[in-house]
């Protein structure tokens, strides 16, 4: 008998709702495996796996989904979580990057304070596209003199190009599972 796949029981547990936001646009909803507490856990565990055991101080997440895979990562690896929010959204003194999007720009921030210069960071976020706001994170988490680690997303968009970017950028891309399209 063959053990079931991981990532094809993960990638079934992801909703696809067609044309949203847009006509020929099909948006992946995790929702749908948040909602699942069985492929919640697995999810969480394999973002980590490759770096069990391996010194992590903080764990960055982009807003918003990124919040909720971050958190659930920094406490199974012992590390703290580093909010990485959009403009206007922090209390305290800030960091900010100003990155592309498709029709204009785009800022995110985090607390100047959030980081200890060469503390070793995990960026997470859901979803892997153009790689635009993973990017513009990391290169925030590099104005503030973190060593990232990885970058770990539950789906790639391989057709869109965002993993590939960031490996460039020397950040090492852990990815579940891919959907071909956009």
């Amino acid at each position: 008998m063959n053990a079931p796949d991981i990532r094809s029981d993960l990638r079934d547990a992801v909703r696809s709702i067609p044309d949203y936001p847009k006509p020929g646009i099909i948006f992946r909803d995790i929702t749908t495996l948040l909602g699942d507490a069985r492929a919640f856990r697995r999810t969480v565990d394999e973002l980590v796996q490759p770096w069990a055991g391996a010194k992590i101080d903080k764990v960055a997440g982009i807003e918003a989904r990124g919040f909720i895979l971050g958190g659930a990562v920094a406490h199974q690896v012992s590390a703290g979580f580093v909010p990485i929010r959009k403009k206007g959204k922090l209390p305290h003194k800030r960091v900010s990057m100003t990155y592309a999007l498709e029709y204009g720009e785009d800022v995110i921030e985090m607390h100047a304070d959030a980081l200890i210069k060469g503390e070793k960071v995990v960026l997470v976020d859901d979803l892997i596209a153009t790689g635009g706001t993973a990017e513009a994170a990391i290169k925030l988490l590099h104005q503030l003199g973190a060593e990232v680690l990885a970058a770990c997303f539950v789906i790639d968009l391989p057709d869109l190009g965002g993993a590939e970017k960031l490996r460039k950028l020397g950040v090492p891309v852990r990815t579940l599972f891919a959907f071909e399209g956009h």
